[in-house]
Protein backbone atom coordinates (compact mmCIF):
# COMPACT_ATOMS: atom_id res chain seq x y z
CA UNK A 1 0.00 0.00 0.00
CA UNK A 2 1.14 3.44 -0.97
CA UNK A 3 0.53 4.51 3.03
CA UNK A 4 2.63 2.21 4.12
CA UNK A 5 5.52 3.10 1.86
CA UNK A 6 5.20 6.40 3.12
CA UNK A 7 5.21 5.71 6.44
CA UNK A 8 8.46 3.51 5.73
CA UNK A 9 10.09 6.85 4.25
CA UNK A 10 9.28 8.80 7.75
CA UNK A 11 12.25 7.74 9.46
CA UNK A 12 11.35 10.52 12.31
CA UNK A 13 8.46 8.22 13.42
CA UNK A 14 8.85 5.74 15.98
CA UNK A 15 7.34 2.09 14.91
CA UNK A 16 4.19 2.65 17.32
CA UNK A 17 3.48 6.11 15.91
CA UNK A 18 3.43 4.94 12.45
CA UNK A 19 0.69 1.64 13.76
CA UNK A 20 -1.22 4.43 14.99
CA UNK A 21 -1.30 6.31 11.75
CA UNK A 22 -2.00 3.58 9.95
CA UNK A 23 -5.10 2.96 11.41
CA UNK A 24 -6.37 6.25 11.30
CA UNK A 25 -5.89 6.31 7.86
CA UNK A 26 -7.65 2.90 7.32
CA UNK A 27 -10.73 3.88 9.79
CA UNK A 28 -11.10 7.17 7.24
CA UNK A 29 -11.16 5.33 4.36
CA UNK A 30 -14.41 3.34 6.11
CA UNK A 31 -15.97 5.83 7.45
CA UNK A 32 -15.64 8.26 3.81
CA UNK A 33 -17.16 5.22 2.13
CA UNK A 34 -20.10 4.72 4.53
CA UNK A 35 -20.79 8.15 4.42
CA UNK A 36 -20.52 8.11 0.31
CA UNK A 37 -22.95 4.86 0.17
CA UNK A 38 -25.81 6.57 2.89
CA UNK A 39 -25.41 9.91 0.28
CA UNK A 40 -26.00 7.40 -2.71
CA UNK A 41 -28.75 5.57 -1.31
CA UNK A 42 -30.26 9.04 -0.36
CA UNK A 43 -30.38 10.13 -3.64
CA UNK A 44 -31.27 6.80 -5.41
CA UNK A 45 -34.25 5.44 -2.76
CA UNK A 46 -37.28 5.60 -4.67
CA UNK A 47 -39.31 8.58 -2.96
CA UNK A 48 -42.05 7.76 -0.04
CA UNK A 49 -46.00 8.74 -1.06
CA UNK A 50 -47.63 12.24 -0.82
CA UNK A 51 -50.08 12.07 2.42
CA UNK A 52 -52.98 12.58 -0.16
CA UNK A 53 -52.57 8.89 -1.70
CA UNK A 54 -53.08 5.54 0.88
CA UNK A 55 -52.17 2.56 -0.49
CA UNK A 56 -52.87 -1.12 0.49
CA UNK A 57 -52.16 -5.04 -0.96
CA UNK A 58 -54.55 -7.18 -2.75
CA UNK A 59 -55.43 -9.48 -5.70
CA UNK A 60 -56.32 -9.15 -8.99
CA UNK A 61 -60.28 -11.15 -9.16
CA UNK A 62 -62.74 -11.33 -11.54
CA UNK A 63 -66.31 -12.39 -11.90
CA UNK A 64 -66.53 -16.31 -11.04
CA UNK A 65 -69.22 -18.60 -13.00
CA UNK A 66 -69.84 -21.94 -12.61
CA UNK A 67 -71.12 -23.50 -15.86
CA UNK A 68 -72.98 -26.84 -14.32
CA UNK A 69 -75.41 -29.04 -15.01
CA UNK A 70 -79.59 -28.32 -14.84
CA UNK A 71 -80.75 -32.23 -14.35
CA UNK A 72 -78.42 -34.95 -14.01
CA UNK A 73 -76.76 -36.97 -17.40
CA UNK A 74 -73.48 -37.98 -18.93
CA UNK A 75 -71.42 -35.86 -20.13
CA UNK A 76 -71.41 -36.10 -24.01
CA UNK A 77 -68.73 -33.35 -25.37
CA UNK A 78 -66.72 -31.06 -23.87
CA UNK A 79 -65.80 -28.26 -26.51
CA UNK A 80 -63.54 -26.07 -24.98
CA UNK A 81 -60.21 -26.65 -22.59
CA UNK A 82 -58.88 -24.65 -20.00
CA UNK A 83 -57.77 -21.21 -20.56
CA UNK A 84 -59.94 -20.88 -23.45
CA UNK A 85 -61.83 -17.41 -24.42
CA UNK A 86 -65.14 -17.70 -25.35
CA UNK A 87 -67.75 -15.56 -26.13
CA UNK A 88 -71.31 -14.95 -24.93
CA UNK A 89 -73.76 -18.02 -26.32
CA UNK A 90 -70.87 -20.23 -27.45
CA UNK A 91 -71.39 -23.54 -27.10
CA UNK A 92 -69.18 -25.24 -24.10
CA UNK A 93 -70.32 -28.73 -23.32
CA UNK A 94 -73.05 -31.20 -25.22
CA UNK A 95 -75.01 -33.84 -22.94
CA UNK A 96 -76.10 -37.01 -23.59
CA UNK A 97 -79.60 -36.27 -24.19
CA UNK A 98 -81.26 -40.01 -25.17
CA UNK A 99 -83.13 -40.29 -22.08
CA UNK A 100 -85.06 -37.18 -22.35
CA UNK A 101 -85.79 -37.36 -26.15
CA UNK A 102 -87.75 -40.70 -25.03
CA UNK A 103 -89.35 -38.92 -22.31
CA UNK A 104 -90.05 -35.85 -25.01
CA UNK A 105 -91.60 -38.84 -27.59
CA UNK A 106 -94.15 -40.08 -24.98
CA UNK A 107 -95.38 -36.76 -23.94
CA UNK A 108 -95.78 -35.73 -27.76
CA UNK A 109 -97.67 -39.09 -27.70
CA UNK A 110 -99.42 -38.36 -24.21
CA UNK A 111 -100.50 -34.97 -26.33
CA UNK A 112 -101.33 -36.53 -29.68
CA UNK A 113 -103.80 -38.96 -27.25
CA UNK A 114 -105.10 -36.13 -25.57
CA UNK A 115 -105.96 -33.96 -28.80
CA UNK A 116 -108.02 -36.90 -30.54
CA UNK A 117 -109.95 -37.77 -27.10
CA UNK A 118 -110.70 -33.97 -27.43
CA UNK A 119 -111.70 -34.30 -31.23
CA UNK A 120 -113.48 -37.42 -30.14
CA UNK A 121 -115.78 -35.58 -27.74
CA UNK A 122 -116.66 -32.59 -29.94
CA UNK A 123 -117.66 -34.98 -32.66
CA UNK A 124 -119.79 -36.49 -29.81
CA UNK A 125 -121.08 -33.30 -28.68
CA UNK A 126 -122.77 -32.46 -32.11
CA UNK A 127 -124.21 -35.97 -32.61
CA UNK A 128 -125.58 -35.12 -28.47
CA UNK A 129 -126.96 -31.58 -30.03
CA UNK A 130 -128.52 -33.39 -32.94
CA UNK A 131 -130.44 -36.09 -30.33
CA UNK A 132 -131.62 -32.73 -28.86
CA UNK A 133 -133.22 -31.12 -31.67
CA UNK A 134 -134.58 -34.29 -33.44
CA UNK A 135 -136.32 -35.16 -30.01
CA UNK A 136 -137.08 -32.07 -29.39
CA UNK A 137 -138.90 -32.42 -32.90
CA UNK A 138 -140.72 -35.55 -31.68
CA UNK A 139 -142.08 -33.85 -28.77
CA UNK A 140 -143.51 -31.16 -31.23
CA UNK A 141 -145.09 -34.22 -32.98
CA UNK A 142 -146.05 -36.18 -30.03
CA UNK A 143 -147.94 -32.94 -28.49
CA UNK A 144 -149.89 -32.31 -31.78
CA UNK A 145 -151.04 -35.87 -31.41
CA UNK A 146 -152.36 -35.60 -28.33
CA UNK A 147 -154.05 -32.68 -29.22
CA UNK A 148 -156.11 -34.29 -31.99
CA UNK A 149 -156.56 -37.43 -29.53
CA UNK A 150 -158.01 -34.83 -26.93
CA UNK A 151 -160.38 -33.77 -29.24
CA UNK A 152 -161.04 -37.45 -30.92
CA UNK A 153 -161.73 -38.32 -27.24
CA UNK A 154 -164.28 -35.32 -26.56
CA UNK A 155 -166.35 -35.99 -29.63
CA UNK A 156 -166.40 -39.66 -28.79
CA UNK A 157 -167.12 -39.05 -25.44
CA UNK A 158 -170.17 -36.68 -26.35
CA UNK A 159 -171.82 -38.91 -29.19
CA UNK A 160 -171.54 -41.80 -26.70
CA UNK A 161 -173.68 -39.94 -24.19
CA UNK A 162 -176.20 -38.98 -27.47
CA UNK A 163 -176.04 -42.68 -28.09
CA UNK A 164 -174.63 -41.86 -31.68
CA UNK A 165 -172.08 -44.10 -31.23
CA UNK A 166 -171.56 -47.13 -29.74
CA UNK A 167 -169.14 -47.30 -26.21
CA UNK A 168 -166.33 -49.26 -27.24
CA UNK A 169 -165.60 -46.19 -29.68
CA UNK A 170 -165.04 -43.69 -26.39
CA UNK A 171 -162.85 -46.47 -25.27
CA UNK A 172 -161.26 -46.61 -28.54
CA UNK A 173 -160.52 -42.93 -28.26
CA UNK A 174 -159.30 -42.87 -24.32
CA UNK A 175 -156.87 -45.88 -25.23
CA UNK A 176 -155.16 -43.87 -28.29
CA UNK A 177 -155.57 -40.93 -26.18
CA UNK A 178 -153.34 -42.58 -23.41
CA UNK A 179 -150.75 -43.66 -25.73
CA UNK A 180 -150.29 -40.43 -27.56
CA UNK A 181 -149.71 -39.09 -23.46
CA UNK A 182 -147.06 -41.75 -23.07
CA UNK A 183 -145.66 -41.32 -26.61
CA UNK A 184 -145.34 -37.84 -25.50
CA UNK A 185 -143.77 -38.49 -22.08
CA UNK A 186 -141.23 -40.99 -23.42
CA UNK A 187 -139.97 -38.19 -25.96
CA UNK A 188 -139.88 -35.74 -23.65
CA UNK A 189 -137.67 -38.03 -21.79
CA UNK A 190 -135.29 -38.53 -24.45
CA UNK A 191 -134.97 -35.03 -24.96
CA UNK A 192 -134.13 -34.61 -21.33
CA UNK A 193 -131.58 -37.60 -21.83
CA UNK A 194 -130.18 -35.89 -24.63
CA UNK A 195 -129.26 -32.89 -22.60
CA UNK A 196 -127.56 -34.33 -20.05
CA UNK A 197 -125.65 -36.70 -22.41
CA UNK A 198 -124.33 -33.00 -23.69
CA UNK A 199 -123.53 -31.94 -19.93
CA UNK A 200 -121.10 -34.79 -20.26
CA UNK A 201 -119.88 -34.84 -23.10
CA UNK A 202 -118.90 -31.63 -22.83
CA UNK A 203 -117.24 -32.02 -19.67
CA UNK A 204 -115.40 -34.83 -21.52
CA UNK A 205 -114.38 -32.44 -23.98
CA UNK A 206 -112.98 -30.07 -20.95
CA UNK A 207 -110.73 -32.82 -19.75
CA UNK A 208 -109.69 -33.49 -22.69
CA UNK A 209 -108.46 -29.84 -22.83
CA UNK A 210 -106.68 -30.20 -19.88
CA UNK A 211 -105.08 -33.43 -20.56
CA UNK A 212 -103.73 -31.39 -23.73
CA UNK A 213 -102.16 -28.49 -21.30
CA UNK A 214 -101.06 -31.31 -19.01
CA UNK A 215 -99.22 -33.14 -22.02
CA UNK A 216 -98.24 -29.98 -23.60
CA UNK A 217 -96.89 -28.21 -20.78
CA UNK A 218 -94.89 -31.48 -19.95
CA UNK A 219 -93.30 -31.51 -23.60
CA UNK A 220 -92.39 -27.63 -23.09
CA UNK A 221 -90.69 -29.05 -19.78
CA UNK A 222 -88.37 -31.63 -21.42
CA UNK A 223 -87.84 -29.42 -24.17
CA UNK A 224 -86.08 -26.82 -22.23
CA UNK A 225 -83.83 -29.66 -20.10
CA UNK A 226 -83.30 -30.80 -23.70
CA UNK A 227 -81.79 -27.06 -24.45
CA UNK A 228 -80.07 -26.72 -21.13
CA UNK A 229 -78.86 -30.15 -21.82
CA UNK A 230 -76.86 -27.90 -23.94
CA UNK A 231 -74.33 -25.72 -22.00
CA UNK A 232 -73.75 -22.13 -22.84
CA UNK A 233 -71.43 -19.13 -22.22
CA UNK A 234 -73.57 -17.11 -20.07
CA UNK A 235 -71.40 -14.05 -20.92
CA UNK A 236 -67.42 -13.61 -22.48
CA UNK A 237 -64.93 -14.87 -20.33
CA UNK A 238 -62.08 -17.44 -20.26
CA UNK A 239 -62.17 -20.89 -19.45
CA UNK A 240 -60.13 -21.25 -15.66
CA UNK A 241 -60.88 -24.97 -14.37
CA UNK A 242 -62.47 -27.98 -16.30
CA UNK A 243 -64.06 -30.30 -13.68
CA UNK A 244 -65.99 -33.40 -15.84
CA UNK A 245 -64.81 -34.91 -18.25
CA UNK A 246 -66.48 -36.81 -21.59
CA UNK A 247 -68.36 -39.75 -20.32
CA UNK A 248 -68.35 -39.06 -16.26
CA UNK A 249 -71.80 -38.93 -14.74
CA UNK A 250 -73.08 -35.59 -12.75
CA UNK A 251 -75.93 -35.13 -10.50
CA UNK A 252 -78.24 -31.93 -11.19
CA UNK A 253 -76.05 -28.79 -10.67
CA UNK A 254 -72.67 -31.14 -11.15
CA UNK A 255 -69.81 -28.60 -12.67
CA UNK A 256 -68.72 -29.10 -15.71
CA UNK A 257 -66.54 -25.87 -15.99
CA UNK A 258 -65.88 -22.73 -14.16
CA UNK A 259 -65.03 -18.92 -16.29
CA UNK A 260 -64.01 -15.93 -15.10
CA UNK A 261 -65.38 -12.52 -16.88
CA UNK A 262 -62.63 -10.79 -18.29
CA UNK A 263 -64.74 -7.82 -18.62
CA UNK A 264 -65.18 -7.41 -14.77
CA UNK A 265 -61.67 -7.08 -13.13
CA UNK A 266 -60.99 -5.63 -9.90
CA UNK A 267 -58.25 -5.70 -7.20
CA UNK A 268 -59.52 -5.85 -3.34
CA UNK A 269 -57.80 -4.45 -1.08
CA UNK A 270 -57.87 -3.01 3.20
CA UNK A 271 -56.86 0.43 4.31
CA UNK A 272 -57.53 1.58 7.49
CA UNK A 273 -59.93 3.43 8.87
CA UNK A 274 -58.57 7.26 8.59
CA UNK A 275 -58.50 6.59 4.82
CA UNK A 276 -60.87 4.95 4.08
CA UNK A 277 -63.38 7.68 5.54
CA UNK A 278 -61.90 9.83 3.05
CA UNK A 279 -61.86 7.44 -0.43
CA UNK A 280 -65.29 8.42 -2.49
CA UNK A 281 -66.82 6.04 -4.62
CA UNK A 282 -65.19 6.77 -8.20
CA UNK A 283 -61.82 7.96 -6.98
CA UNK A 284 -59.13 7.37 -9.39
CA UNK A 285 -56.67 4.70 -8.50
CA UNK A 286 -53.58 2.86 -9.71
CA UNK A 287 -52.83 -0.70 -9.94
CA UNK A 288 -49.30 -2.05 -9.88
CA UNK A 289 -49.00 -5.95 -9.99
CA UNK A 290 -45.95 -7.77 -8.74
CA UNK A 291 -45.50 -9.15 -11.88
CA UNK A 292 -45.11 -6.64 -14.06
CA UNK A 293 -44.19 -3.63 -11.71
CA UNK A 294 -43.10 -1.29 -14.80
CA UNK A 295 -46.83 -0.84 -15.49
CA UNK A 296 -48.84 1.08 -13.83
CA UNK A 297 -53.19 0.92 -14.57
CA UNK A 298 -55.74 3.02 -13.96
CA UNK A 299 -58.77 2.32 -11.96
CA UNK A 300 -61.84 3.47 -10.01
CA UNK A 301 -63.39 2.52 -6.64
CA UNK A 302 -66.65 1.36 -6.76
CA UNK A 303 -66.81 -0.13 -3.24
CA UNK A 304 -66.13 0.84 0.28
CA UNK A 305 -67.16 -1.18 3.00
CA UNK A 306 -69.18 0.16 5.65
CA UNK A 307 -68.39 -1.97 8.18
CA UNK A 308 -64.97 -2.78 9.40
CA UNK A 309 -63.48 -6.06 8.26
CA UNK A 310 -60.90 -6.40 11.38
CA UNK A 311 -62.78 -5.15 14.15
CA UNK A 312 -61.07 -5.47 17.74
CA UNK A 313 -63.86 -6.45 20.35
CA UNK A 314 -63.69 -3.15 22.10
CA UNK A 315 -63.28 -0.23 20.36
CA UNK A 316 -62.47 2.21 22.65
CA UNK A 317 -59.37 4.74 22.05
CA UNK A 318 -57.99 6.42 19.10
CA UNK A 319 -55.20 4.34 18.47
CA UNK A 320 -57.92 1.06 18.49
CA UNK A 321 -59.81 3.04 16.16
CA UNK A 322 -57.08 3.15 13.91
CA UNK A 323 -56.40 -0.21 13.64
CA UNK A 324 -60.58 -0.64 12.00
CA UNK A 325 -59.58 -1.96 8.65
CA UNK A 326 -62.11 -1.32 5.70
CA UNK A 327 -62.25 -3.00 2.54
CA UNK A 328 -62.68 -1.09 -1.08
CA UNK A 329 -62.53 -2.41 -4.54
CA UNK A 330 -61.39 -0.75 -7.44
CA UNK A 331 -62.73 -1.75 -10.96
CA UNK A 332 -60.22 -1.65 -13.97
CA UNK A 333 -62.48 -0.31 -17.22
CA UNK A 334 -64.24 -2.52 -19.32
CA UNK A 335 -63.24 -0.96 -22.46
CA UNK A 336 -58.95 -1.18 -21.33
CA UNK A 337 -59.63 -5.11 -20.24
CA UNK A 338 -61.02 -5.63 -23.74
CA UNK A 339 -58.24 -3.99 -25.38
CA UNK A 340 -55.61 -6.66 -23.37
CA UNK A 341 -57.84 -9.55 -22.87
CA UNK A 342 -55.24 -12.04 -23.94
CA UNK A 343 -52.84 -10.35 -21.19
CA UNK A 344 -55.78 -10.13 -18.18
CA UNK A 345 -54.43 -12.95 -16.13
CA UNK A 346 -56.54 -13.16 -12.22
CA UNK A 347 -54.96 -13.94 -9.23
CA UNK A 348 -52.18 -11.30 -9.29
CA UNK A 349 -50.97 -10.05 -6.62
CA UNK A 350 -50.12 -6.42 -6.32
CA UNK A 351 -50.47 -3.05 -5.05
CA UNK A 352 -53.62 -0.55 -5.51
CA UNK A 353 -53.03 2.94 -4.44
CA UNK A 354 -56.06 5.74 -4.31
CA UNK A 355 -56.34 9.16 -3.67
CA UNK A 356 -57.77 10.70 -0.61
CA UNK A 357 -57.12 13.96 -1.71
CA UNK A 358 -58.97 15.02 -4.93
CA UNK A 359 -56.69 17.71 -5.79
CA UNK A 360 -53.44 15.60 -4.73
CA UNK A 361 -51.67 14.99 -8.19
CA UNK A 362 -50.05 11.35 -8.52
CA UNK A 363 -46.45 11.10 -8.11
CA UNK A 364 -44.58 10.73 -11.58
CA UNK A 365 -43.89 6.77 -10.32
CA UNK A 366 -47.61 6.43 -10.74
CA UNK A 367 -48.38 7.72 -13.89
CA UNK A 368 -50.32 5.31 -15.99
CA UNK A 369 -47.70 2.91 -18.01
CA UNK A 370 -49.17 0.48 -20.02
CA UNK A 371 -47.42 -1.91 -22.34
CA UNK A 372 -48.16 -1.83 -26.05
CA UNK A 373 -51.41 -3.51 -26.73
CA UNK A 374 -51.58 -6.93 -28.55
CA UNK A 375 -51.77 -7.86 -31.99
CA UNK A 376 -54.89 -8.55 -32.98
CA UNK A 377 -55.50 -12.35 -33.79
CA UNK A 378 -55.57 -13.89 -37.08
CA UNK A 379 -58.75 -15.09 -38.64
CA UNK A 380 -58.74 -18.86 -39.02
Amino acid sequence: MNSDKNLETMPTLAPASRAKLRHMLIWGAVALAVVGGVLAWQHLKPQGLPPGIASGNGRLEATDTDIATKTGGRVLRVLVREGDNVKAGQVLVIMDTAVLEAELARAQAQVRQAQQARTTAEALLAQRHQAVTTASAMVAQREAELALATKDWQRAKELVARGFLPPQKLDEASARLQGVRAALSATRSQVAEARTAITTTESQGIEAGSAIDTAQTVVRRIEADLNEATLRAPRDGRIQVRAAQEGEVLGGGGRVLSMVDLSDVYMTFFLPETAAGRVAIGSEARLVLDAASQYVIPAKVTFVASVAQFTPKTVETAVERQKLMFKVRAHIDPSLLARYTSQVKTGMPGMAYVRIQPDQPWPAQLDVKLPAEPAPASAP
